[in-house]
């Protein structure tokens, strides 16, 4: 498995703590090249994420809930994050 494929493995397992809904994973890894935290190791990923646990929830307590789900990857793996966190009862993003 290739070390795109862990991390992104790792990543989806540590959500599903979130009970989501629905998840979608893009990796801008690609986009990215020569970047500080590329030539590192961090990737760079586009989540869209729908969880009950985001209810009644402010932005950034999402985004903390997220970055609390994903631990230590935050810290060695993933380099960039970029969230759209939904609770099933939002409207969708335009």
């Amino acid at each position: 498995m290739s070390d795109a494929a862990r991390i992104e493995a790792a990543i989806r397992e540590r959500l599903a703590s979130l009970s989501p809904s629905a998840i979608d994973l893009i990796d801008d890894s690609h986009l990215h090249a020569g970047h500080a935290g590329a030539r590192s190791g961090g990737r760079h990923y586009r989540l869209t994420i729908v969880s009950e646990q985001f209810s009644g929830r402010r932005t950034m307590e999402r985004h903390r809930i997220i970055y609390a789900a994903l631990g230590d990857l935050m810290q060695h793996d993933i380099h960039a994050l970029s969230i759209v966190a939904r609770a099933p009862d939002d409207a969708p993003a335009a």
